[in-house]
């Protein structure tokens, strides 16, 4: 399943890198791209959108 989420407070890459890293200890095999210039992020994941909207949010970035 692939999710697009805005996630409006990714504004740099250490953000997005952030962002990354928090979706892959969700899901090591997610393919995240992540870009701070459109605040989205893309997800190919198996875990559930939940799962990913959770984790985003404690890493301080959650999804509008």
């Amino acid at each position: 399943m692939t999710l697009k989420l805005t996630v409006p407070n990714m504004a740099c890459s250490a953000c997005a890198n952030t962002i990354t890293n928090a979706l892959k200890a969700v899901d090591g095999n997610a393919n995240i791209e992540a870009d701070p210039k459109t605040k989205l992020v893309s997800v190919d994941t198996q875990a559930s959108e939940t799962a990913i909207k959770e984790a985003l949010a404690a890493a301080g970035y959650p999804a509008a």
